[in-house]
Order: structure tokens, then sequence, then C-alpha cells
């Protein structure tokens, strides 16, 4: 798993822009894609180099919101650690398509 988050496409942190997994243009944060609190534990320590822990995506708050209202942490470090794999849930898409009809403020 090291060798595929070593050359990771994730942008670095923004403040505003286009939301990662809605598209909406908002006020964005900052989603590590292996949540810190798995940082230190062993098993993320042999499997994912430095670089591959501090990988994140920029997406706005109701999207951030509904990631980890939908997933515990560790469900998230083990089955959702790139983009891709949050693109392709089911239930994180049907909250992303909702979100999407939302107003920014």
């Amino acid at each position: 798993m090291k060798d595929a988050t070593s050359s990771s496409p994730y942008q670095p942190r923004k403040r505003f822009g286009a939301c990662q997994t809605c598209g909406r243009q908002a006020h964005l944060t900052f989603h590590h894609l292996i949540p810190k609190k798995m940082h230190r534990r062993t098993y993320f320590k042999k499997h994912f180099d430095k670089a591959g822990l501090s990988a994140g995506i920029n997406i706005c708050r109701k999207c951030h919101t509904g990631i980890h209202k939908t997933y515990c942490e560790m469900t998230l470090a083990k089955q959702f650690y790139t983009l891709e794999m949050i693109l392709n849930d089911e239930k994180l898409t049907t909250h992303f398509a909702w979100v999407k009809k939302q107003k920014t403020k």
C-alpha cells in the first residue's frame, strides 16, 4: 500500500473552491483520508508511509460531516483511504448528491 499513496494526486489545503465530493463552490475543509487518530496504530504505520498518512481531500463542511456521521474512523481508515473509494460508496454518493442540491452560504 505504501507505493499506491506515495505519488498522491491530492491537493494541498484550500480555503475556498470546488468540493471534491459534491462539486459545489464552497468554503473547504481538509479531510484526512486516514483519520489522524489512526496514525499512531501499528497497522497504519506498517502499511502507509508518511505521505500516505497525511494525504487528504478538500471538501465542504456538509460532505465532511456526512462522511464522519456515516462511518466510524476505523472503517474510514481501512475501507475509504482514497477519493475513489469514497466516491464509489453508495451511502456516501447519496449524501453527496443531496449536498449538491443545497445552497451555499
